[in-house]
């Protein structure tokens, strides 16, 4: 498969799984390999994630606390160069009551949004009304989608567990509320998330027992209960072989202790890769879909050198991939 024709299967690409498998690294690799690819791609952050102000932070500084910063608006990261093929790359978050308040403008009520605003009740209108928050920000998404705001979107979606809440939010609306502007939203979102050629859903995992269970369980779920999409799981964290493939051969001539470490060291480096492959294998077994595989980084923190490499590694793969998504 061409990695354009990958990045244009659907205008919607959702980036979920557990949290602490990378998600966000995911979703920043996707975006610069889709850019690279000429797709002109945009980045979207849920309100209260800060990964992308990291990865794609030039300064060796460590971000601080200040969440306006955090608050993208189509901040460019990649520029386009038609020339070379390359195309723009920008990132935005979407917060729920940013979101509401144009929704509200757009259909004409600026001084009902600014009365919301000032007596902050979103929250209010969250409480009494379960889901309304996530249909707001899939709303928005699917403005951005239908207006074509870029060729491609990709989310950094909420950790799998809010995830399934995230995406089933249209459908539990739609069962609560028979008519007005929350139904027909609700019907637009599911619309657009039950359609393969807007969205599909991409999840991620590490090659660990946890990672994996809660992938598969996911990936069932939102099959039954959203009726998604679903593109090839991507494994993350995976120890190079260069690592795992490490001799003692070069330490006959060391200091016994030296040798002793390094054989311990090598020991290790291959019990691990050899779990990450019955992970991996029995993901397949599990889970009917192909697998993306990311190396491990052995970096506190990622950097561009790092993402440039990761969409490297994801753009390989997807030259090989037999099919795009599952329906």
């Amino acid at each position: 498969m061409d990695p354009s024709d990958f990045f244009t299967a659907s205008r919607v690409l959702i980036v979920a799984g557990k949290g602490g498998v990378g998600k966000t690294t995911v979703s920043a690799a996707l975006g610069v390999a889709a850019s690279r690819a000429g797709i002109d791609t945009l980045l979207v952050e849920i309100e209260g994630k800060r990964g992308l102000a990291t990865v794609f932070e030039s300064s060796d500084e460590p971000v601080t606390d200040d969440h306006s910063a955090l608050h993208y608006d189509g901040t460019e990261l990649i520029a386009p160069d038609p020339d070379a093929g390359q195309g723009r790359l920008r990132a935005r978050t979407i917060r729920a009551d940013a979101a509401l308040m144009d929704y509200l403008e757009e259909h004409g009520l600026r001084g009902f949004a600014k009365t919301l605003t000032r007596l902050q009740v979103l929250d209010t209108l969250a409480t009494s009304t379960p889901g309304l928050k996530d249909l707001i920000v899939l709303g928005k998404i699917k403005q951005l989608e239908t207006t074509r705001d870029a060729d491609l979107i990709i989310v950094d979606a909420p950790a799998s567990g809010h995830a399934i809440a995230f995406l089933r939010a249209a459908a539990g609306l739609q069962g609560t509320i028979d008519t007005g502007p929350i139904r027909r939203q609700a019907d637009e979102v599911a619309a657009m998330l039950t359609d393969p050629e807007r969205a599909q859903v991409l999840l991620v995992t590490l090659a660990e027992e946890t990672p994996v269970n809660e992938l598969v369980e996911t990936a069932y779920a939102l099959e039954d209960e959203v009726g998604i999409s679903l593109g090839p799981a991507v494994v993350n964290g995976v120890f190079p072989e260069a690592v795992a493939s490490t001799t003692t051969s070069r330490t006959s001539k060391v200091d016994p202790a030296l040798a002793s470490a390094a054989a311990d060291a090598t020991n290790h480096w291959l019990a691990r890769a050899a779990g990450q492959q019955v992970q991996r294998d029995r993901l397949a077994d599990e889970l009917p879909l192909e697998q993306l595989t990311l190396s491990r980084r052995f970096a506190t923190r990622l950097g561009r050198e790092d993402l440039d490499e990761l969409a490297d590694e994801l753009t390989e793969q997807l030259r090989s991939l037999r099919f795009g998504v599952t329906t």
